[in-house]
C-alpha cells in the first residue's frame, strides 16, 4: 500500500494504489493499469495509455480523447496533433478553453468525460471493494483485472438490453 496524496479538501491523502481507466463512449474501459509505486502526474499518464491502445487495437482506431485539466499539457497537445485525434482535454490556458468550450462537439464529450468520474468510483466502490481485500500487488491487479473484465460484461449486457427495450416499442403514431 502506498500513501497518496490528493490535496483535496476532505481527502488530503488516501492509501493503496492509483488506477489509471480509460473508457469509450459506450461506458467499457478500454485501457486501464493499477500503480504499483510512485505515480507519474495525470499529464505524464497519456502517451502511455495511447501506446496501449494502438498495440491493442491497432493505429487510428483511437480518435479522440477526453480529460480534465490535470491531463493537459503542450506535449500532449502536440501528440494529440501529430496523430490527428481530436483534442478534448480540458487546457489550462484560459484563452484556449475559451476557444475550445465554443465547440458542440467538445461540450458533449467534456459532459461524457463527468460520467468518467462516476465509472472510477462505481469500479472502486461496486466492483473492486473499498479497501480491496487481496493481500500484495500482484494479487491485487489480478483481481482488479476480473473486475474490469466484471464491469464491461455488465455493461454489453446493459447497451444490449437498452437496444432491445428501443427495438421492442411500438411505433408512435403521428395524429
Amino acid at each position: 500500500m502506498n500513501v497518496i496524496v490528493r490535496g483535496k479538501a476532505g481527502s488530503e491523502v488516501e492509501f493503496g494504489n492509483k488506477l489509471f481507466l480509460a473508457e469509450n463512449s459506450q461506458g467499457l474501459i478500454v485501457d486501464w493499469k493499477l500503480y504499483r509505486d510512485s505515480v507519474p502526474s495525470d499529464d505524464h499518464l497519456v502517451e502511455p495509455s495511447l501506446e496501449r491502445m494502438e498495440q491493442t487495437f491497432g493505429e487510428g482506431v483511437v480518435r479522440g480523447i477526453v480529460g480534465d485539466r490535470g491531463f493537459a499539457s503542450a506535449d500532449n497537445e502536440q501528440l494529440l496533433a501529430e496523430k490527428g485525434m481530436f483534442n478534448g482535454l480540458f487546457s489550462r490556458d484560459p484563452v484556449k478553453m475559451k476557444v475550445r468550450t465554443m465547440s458542440k462537439l467538445f461540450q458533449q464529450l467534456q459532459t461524457r468525460r463527468a460520467q468518467t468520474e462516476a465509472r472510477i468510483a462505481i469500479m472502486t466502490n461496486d466492483f473492486a471493494g473499498t479497501p480491496m481485500l487481496s493481500k500484495g500487488f500482484e494479487r491485487r491487479e489480478r483481481e482488479m483485472s476480473w473486475h474490469i473484465l466484471t464491469h464491461n460484461l455488465w455493461v454489453l449486457a446493459r447497451i444490449e438490453q437498452t437496444e432491445e427495450q428501443e427495438t421492442s416499442r411500438p411505433l408512435e403514431s403521428a395524429a
